[in-house]
């Protein structure tokens, strides 16, 4: 079953079984009836080259950043997470931790909510605040209603209980975040990452900016710059 894929992984970061994270059952996730296209070889090229980190470490949570709005990150994660997903036996799970102007909901036709906010605050079961799409390996974890102060709902200890649930049922979790240098949000989110993939936009972003956001991530964070020259979905 799926949400026995990632049991090597949990394994290897288990923790004493009384602390050990309840099991996520992705059985019970609600399917979202979309038809899943095909990333472009770009992002199956991007997929092979993070593989090819997995030896020294272990990377199965990679937060996607970037300076600045507009350059291309959505795109980046949502295509990453399809990509991802065509792997077999590779569970992939792709949160919009963008929780001030999430869009993933709207790439893939889903529900904003429940999502992300709502199981922080208690409103929601884990399970119901992902959606799978289609067939596919590929799972959705929206923001959730307009949450107050998206910073505070970050600090809660609940936040990584919930990543900890998250590490026991997938092989990859990818986290899309708000602008590096329009909120603080995602450098408190690189904590709760493996890595960083640095996204920038060709011709939109300056080198100011890309020299702010490393500065702000802390270079040994970062697993790679990815340039494109998408602009958000």
């Amino acid at each position: 079953m799926i949400r026995n894929a990632a049991v090597a992984t949990a394994r290897a970061n288990a923790a004493p079984l009384a602390d050990a994270p309840l099991e996520l059952d992705l059985e019970m996730v609600r399917v979202a009836p979309l038809r899943v296209e095909a990333p472009g070889e770009e992002f199956r090229t991007l997929r092979t080259r993070l593989e090819q980190f997995q030896a020294p470490r272990i990377i199965q949570t990679i937060l996607l950043a970037s300076p600045s709005p507009g350059d291309g990150k959505s795109y980046t994660a949502a295509n990453l997470g399809l990509a991802e997903a065509q792997l077999a036996d590779n569970p992939t799970l792709l949160c919009d931790f963008d929780l001030r102007n999430p869009i993933l909901h709207k790439v893939f036709r889903v529900d904003r909510a429940p999502g992300i906010s709502d199981y922080l605050l208690g409103k929601a079961d884990l399970h119901e605040t992902l959606r799978r799409i289609g067939g596919s390996n590929l799972f959705v974890m929206p923001a959730g209603d307009v949450a107050v102060s998206p910073l505070e709902l970050l600090h809660l200890k609940e936040v990584r209980k919930m990543m900890g649930r998250l590490r026991t049922a997938f092989r990859r979790i990818l986290l899309d975040s708000p602008a590096l240098l329009v909120a603080s949000d995602a450098s408190l989110l690189a904590a709760l990452a493996d890595g960083t993939l640095l996204i920038g936009r060709i011709g939109g972003t300056n080198r100011d900016s890309m020299r702010r956001a490393i500065e702000t991530l802390g270079q040994d964070n970062i697993l790679g710059i990815v340039a494109n020259s998408a602009r958000r979905p």
